[in-house]
């Protein structure tokens, strides 16, 4: 960290924006992390992809599976490797407070800009408002890092974007992934001006609020590696010309990407999101590796259809014609 608390809001003004990116992290056939492999990936994602920051230890690198030693060490690598030239953002989301003021800790130790705490599952509560508050209180209190807060269906509730402002006014509370219906996230990024980032993981709604709601932050899925490749970077370029206010133009580059959107999803089978994303990786010649249990692996069928999905979906490759469904 280069900042004190009361400095967070102005650097991530600053230097919060752009495309990031939600790993995958990959592990090897005993299931330890790929650290090779992984450090390989970042390199892509940023030297050759352009991506502005990594999104680190959350829901894509299958967090749920990790000790928090290895949490802390999949923050290290990733820091270590790309922190000088790119933005990193983990993940300290976690269901026991001490687990999650324990990680944002090391996370500001060892440099991390930023950390981002998912709102957590609250048992036996119908009305959350006033204990979510007190949450993310607590946790801007015992840290000066940068917090991104995480709304998501998967606490069995959304944070109303009322709650998500009050709470914004934290001196150190400087984002939000807000991954809930667009009328939510609007009313939020009306309500907070500039006071915190707004943003969402859905890379298909990416565009128009760059120009309907003036967002300068893509935080973040996997879209941005499993959707360009280092000669095919059409996000980044779509990203760029609507920055720029040439809307025309990033929206025919975006719309040119909907045969590998719609390849990527329909070959996905249920319940198999990381291993899905995993061989879609190694098809791109990334390192996917092996999912942790509780996590599913893909059947050889599954992979063949996922094989057949991607040849056809239009992506270009290094030292390769596009692919098409002629070829």
């Amino acid at each position: 960290m280069t900042y004190a608390r009361n400095e967070a809001k102005d650097h991530a003004r600053a230097h919060l924006r752009g495309i990031w990116a939600a790993a995958l992290v990959p592990f090897n056939e005993d299931l330890s992390i790929d650290e090779k492999g992984f450090r390989k990936n970042l390199r892509h994602w940023v030297d050759d992809l352009g991506i502005d920051g990594i999104f680190i230890a959350g829901k894509q690198s299958e967090f749920f599976s990790m000790s928090l030693a290895e949490r802390k060490r999949s923050m290290e690598i990733v820091v270590d490797e790309i922190g000088s030239q790119a933005g990193v953002i983990a993940s300290c989301s976690d269901q026991n407070m001490d687990s999650v003021i324990e990680l944002a800790r090391h996370a500001e130790a060892i440099g991390a800009p930023y950390i981002v705490v998912h709102a957590p599952v609250l048992h036996f509560l119908h009305k959350q408002d006033e204990t979510l508050y007190r949450y993310y209180e607590t946790i801007s209190e015992k840290v000066s890092i940068g917090i991104a807060m995480w709304s998501h269906e998967d606490s069995g509730y959304l944070m109303s974007p009322e709650l998500c402002a009050r709470i914004a006014r934290l001196p150190n509370i400087v984002a939000i992934k807000y991954s809930v219906p667009r009328e939510m996230y609007v009313k939020l990024t009306r309500l907070v001006g500039d006071e915190i980032a707004v943003s969402t993981a859905s890379e298909d709604e990416w565009l128009d609020n760059i120009v309907e709601l003036g967002w300068k932050l893509y935080l973040c899925s996997s879209p941005p590696y499993l959707f360009q490749t280092k000669v095919d970077r059409r996000m980044r370029e779509y990203t760029n010309l609507a920055l720029a206010g040439e809307v025309a133009k990033a929206r025919v580059v975006r719309d040119s990407l909907d045969p590998v959107r719609q390849a990527f999803k329909r070959s996905r089978p249920a319940e198999k999101p990381p291993s899905h994303s995993k061989c879609w990786q190694e098809l791109l010649g990334q390192v996917g590796g092996a999912v942790r249990p509780p996590m599913l692996e893909l059947t050889e069928p599954e992979k063949e259809a996922t094989r057949r999905a991607f040849e056809t979906c239009g992506l270009k490759l290094p030292g390769a014609s596009p692919t098409s469904a002629a070829a």
